[in-house]
């Protein structure tokens, strides 16, 4: 069935979308400086991808889940949506991990000014 493999990945990218909204993670606290981090880890990523099928280390497997539509030789569209949401979860969990790092110093410095 074609497209399954894009829409499991365009779901699970609108899913981070709300995570992120809902408890103000990265876009909408930083919206510029979020898709700039994006885009970058994308091109990157892309660029990455682009060496190993130069080298022949990359290759595009068969399968009836992608559209079909390629962007370059053994580069499907499905590659750049996925390289998107890979990079857009990776700053999304850098937040995540970074506001609790913060609580855990502030309930720190609490427990130490409480303990004085």
């Amino acid at each position: 069935m074609p497209g399954i493999y894009l829409g499991a990945i365009l779901f699970s990218l609108i899913g981070m979308m709300l995570i992120d909204w809902k408890y103000s993670l990265a876009l909408r606290v930083a919206p510029l400086r979020t898709a700039l981090a994006v885009l970058g880890g994308t091109v990157f990523f892309l660029a990455w991808d682009l060496v190993g099928i130069a080298t022949g280390v990359f290759v595009k497997g068969e399968s009836p889940l992608f559209v079909g539509v390629m962007l370059a030789p053994h580069l499907p569209l499905e590659e750049l949506f996925f390289l998107l949401f890979l990079s857009y979860l990776a700053i999304v969990m850098f937040a995540v991990f970074e506001r609790r790092s913060s609580a855990r110093s502030a309930a720190s410095a609490s427990d130490a000014r409480g303990a004085s």
